[in-house]
């Protein structure tokens, strides 16, 4: 493998070989997918290309219509070509890297493969998607080089949103090939790279399969519904919100059988019974009850008098006989006041008694002693098993740390007490004076591993401020922000805040932050690493005034969160924003004025305060305005109404960016270059990018006069609101809150193409967000956005 793979080909356009290969196009990897002529064509339609590419040409189509979409953006496509196993083989020859991603079957696999090894390239690499096959087997009877450039790369789907790629080498592995293609699997492909061992379904669907199963098995035995196990087996226990019986309807029962399969005709003993799926779940097979794709599985959603209600599944009778049910006790209870999920896990499992707090326990003991014994079998250290349960199963915490939350050796002596077996190396840890599988020291993280603690080895562009924070502690703080020093004399402000909200306190720290950097820094980043980055201002507390008629604070907290994002914008030293997740309202608008960004991926950014009946209140309306002035190719003649027009409707539909590159589309962002690949890496770059500017002789921005549409221009844009009125697009509370930011972006009633200062857009907007904040029906979408999460159309 020299250098970085420039084009690849993914072999299989199903499901899952059509969301690799829009994987890599999403990365700006050209990407050739083949799949077999179709059966049943015409002797005509057997000299066209068209009709012999068929099946990979509407599996290509198919990924438009996919919720969540596994395209970052709609020209990604173009860079996936199609063709076929009989007619492009050939064409391997001109790529680095060859996915396999057909039927799982043993004898079909090595029948394309002895094609590959004809047509590839030397040097190119070769892998498999398998996830129930021997990856030593598939390559029997290959050449030399290629079982020297052959691995499996395991991909979860969907392969845009899952983190986890399980690398498994063969004996025949180049060492060499195995690291380089580890790191460009984080560095280009953006992956949470665990190395497996060729054992059935590697880590994290061993593991995830068993726990699964267990579950199954333990609602039986308790007399559980479906409905109380996914209760207490979600966020509860840092699970996702899927749970249990959730996630098997998402995957598929007959997926997830098959997988159970895998592990079950390979495994004997103890271990064979529980990967023995239980007759009702067979039963349900058979029946076509199969989850989300059937319309009908562990749950089923059927309409009543007051709307659709969701009905369980009794797995007695398999029938639907009753509304999903909650399962609450005094632990339950107890565990939803606990923060964060070990503090929370801790609270069930400790409640001896409970019927919630025993389920939980229950479940829990034999996948900490399952994962325990594997130690070795599917992975060298316990950190790949943690790291592989977090990234391909969305659990917070892995199967070690759970241990931890709990107590190591407290959950021990329970186990033995219960008659359990646990493994020799977890009791000979204890012995030898170890506590925890885990320590952290001076930033850096450490694990168990056989008889003393291992610094755990990460790729350098992993920053991670919580360790950060322990070895070094903050540079100032209060209770919505932290400065942090990151290194190389740059400094991070973080927002701690609930949901980093944007409240007076993080304004503050902005303030204090930029003054800080200005006089011993040579930038700043502005970055978290919650789940979050920031979903807008403080809502309730911008509510919680305008009801009570303080109309002045509302004033003055907004002219200081304008002022702000000002600072920031003219700041003497760089400013580079690192947003992720959901980067909405507030958020968007602190992103806006940086002198850079650096974006994860899965970046979900937009101007949404129309949907609390709001415009924006931090000079986001004129930020957004002036960004897309200023966007415009060279060359291109200055059209202020298209622009104007643009930056209006974004904003008067609170349209938002499906991913980073969308929200390049949208002008949110400055272009390509501001997406890291890795989101892990994101504060990495963004820190370079800072010192990037800072050794370019970083000047801020000067402040100049903006040209606006005027008078005539507002006309057009609240013609084009009423029109979607008309349509019954927009309710006339929507055209009050049209006219107001027409009015904003339009500079008023004044001249067409008049120029003016920023400060009097600033005062414009902020007279608009005041005039709307007091509106009934827009405190009426206020409270309904806080209560439902959701905006209220009236």
């Amino acid at each position: 493998m020299n250098g970085r793979i420039k084009r690849a080909a993914v072999l299989g356009s199903g499901v899952m070989g059509a969301g690799i290969a829009a994987h890599l196009a999403n990365l700006g990897i050209p990407t050739l997918m083949l799949d077999i002529v179709p059966k049943d064509l015409s002797e005509e339609e057997k000299q066209d290309p068209r009709a012999r590419n068929k099946i990979a040409a509407e599996n290509k189509k198919k990924l438009l219509k996919q919720n969540p979409s596994p395209i970052t953006t709609k020209k990604s496509l173009d860079l996936v070509s199609v063709g076929n196993f009989e007619d492009n083989m050939q064409d391997l020859k001109d790529v680095d890297w060859i996915i396999e991603v057909v039927v799982e079957n043993l004898e079909i696999k090595q029948k394309v493969y002895a094609q590959v090894d004809e047509h590839r390239s030397e040097g190119s690499i070769v892998s498999s998607n398998t996830s129930g096959i021997s990856i030593e087997a598939m390559a029997e009877g290959r050449s030399e080089d290629f079982k020297k450039h052959f691995l499996g790369t395991h991909f979860f789907n969907p392969p845009r949103y899952l983190k986890l790629l399980e690398v498994i080498p063969t004996k025949d592995t180049d060492p060499e090939v195995l690291e380089n293609m580890k790191r460009f699997s984080e560095d280009v492909l953006g992956k949470g790279v665990v190395e497996a061992k060729d054992t059935p379904n590697f880590i994290a669907n061993r593991i995830g399969t068993y726990g699964l199963l267990v579950t199954v098995q333990e609602m039986l035995k308790g007399g559980y519904s479906v409905g109380e196990v996914d209760s207490v087996t979600g966020p509860m226990i840092g699970r996702p919100k899927s749970a249990t019986f959730r996630t098997l309807d998402v995957v598929g029962l007959d997926t997830f059988i098959h997988v159970a399969k895998n592990v079950y005709d390979k495994v004997e003993g103890e271990e064979q019974k529980v990967f023995d799926v239980p007759d009702f779940m067979k039963q349900m097979n058979e029946k076509g009850m199969l989850g989300a794709k059937s319309g009908k599985g562990f749950y089923q959603k059927q309409k009543g008098e007051k709307g659709s209600v969701i009905y369980e599944l009794n797995p007695e009778t398999l029938e639907y006989d009753q509304e999903q049910q909650k399962l609450k006790t005094q632990a339950s209870g107890a565990a939803k006041q606990e923060k964060g999920p070990k503090r929370k896990l801790k609270a069930l499992v400790s409640a001896k008694g409970d019927r919630a707090g025993d389920l939980v326990w229950n479940i829990s003991k034999p996948t900490l002693i399952y994962s325990a014994e594997l130690l070795g079998e599917i992975a060298d250290d316990i950190t790949q098993i943690d790291d592989a349960m977090k990234w391909g199963f969305g659990w917070e915490i892995g199967p070690f740390e759970m241990w931890e939350a709990i107590g190591v050796e407290k959950a021990v002596k329970r186990m033995q007490e219960e008659g359990s077996e646990v493994p020799t190396w977890v009791t000979d840890m204890l012995d030898k004076g170890f506590e925890t599988f885990y320590k952290r020291e001076n930033g850096k993280l450490y694990f168990y591993h056989n008889g003393e603690y291992v610094e755990k080895k990460v790729n350098e562009k992993e920053i991670n401020l919580k360790l950060h924070k322990d070895a070094n502690g903050v540079i100032k703080k209060n209770s919505g922000a932290s400065l942090i020093d990151i290194g190389d004399d740059v400094a991070l402000l973080e927002f701690t805040s609930p949901n980093n909200s944007i409240g007076l306190d993080v304004i503050q720290m902005i303030n204090q932050s930029l003054e800080e950097v200005n006089n011993n820094y040579r930038g700043l980043v502005i970055g978290n690493q919650g789940n979050n980055f920031c979903v807008g201002a403080n809502l309730a507390m911008i509510l919680m005034e305008a009801q009570e008629f303080n109309f002045f604070e509302i004033d003055i907290v907004i002219k200081q969160f304008q002022q702000a994002m000002q600072n920031i914008k003219f700041n003497e030293k760089p400013v580079v924003a690192a947003p992720y997740g959901m980067t909405l309202g507030g958020g968007t608008e602190i992103v806006l004025p940086t002198a850079a960004q650096q974006a994860s991926p899965e970046t979900y950014m937009g101007l949404v305060e129309a949907g609390v009946g709001l415009i924006p209140g931090g000079g986001g309306n004129k930020e957004f305005y002036i960004n897309q002035l200023n966007g415009l190719p060279e060359g291109v003649d200055l059209d202020l109404q298209k622009v104007a027009n643009d930056v209006f409707e974004k904003i008067a539909t609170g349209k938002v960016s499906t991913s980073a590159a969308e929200a390049v589309e949208h002008g949110f962002l400055n272009g390509p270059e501001s997406i890291s690949f890795n989101g892990d890496h994101q504060i990495y770059d963004a820190k370079n990018k800072v010192l990037a500017l800072d050794k370019a002789g970083y000047q801020p921005p000067k402040q100049e006069k903006v040209p606006v549409v005027g008078e005539a221009g507002y006309a057009t844009m609240v013609l084009g609101a009423k029109q979607m009125q008309l349509s019954g697009y927009a309710s006339e509370h929507d055209i009050k809150i049209a006219k107001k930011l027409a009015n904003v972006l339009a500079g008023g009633q004044i001249k067409s193409g008049t120029k003016v200062e920023e400060q009097y857009l600033l005062d414009l907007e902020r007279e608009a967000f005041l005039s709307l904040v007091g509106e009934q029906k827009t405190q009426e979408r206020m409270i309904h956005m806080l209560q439902k999460g959701k905006p209220l159309r009236n």
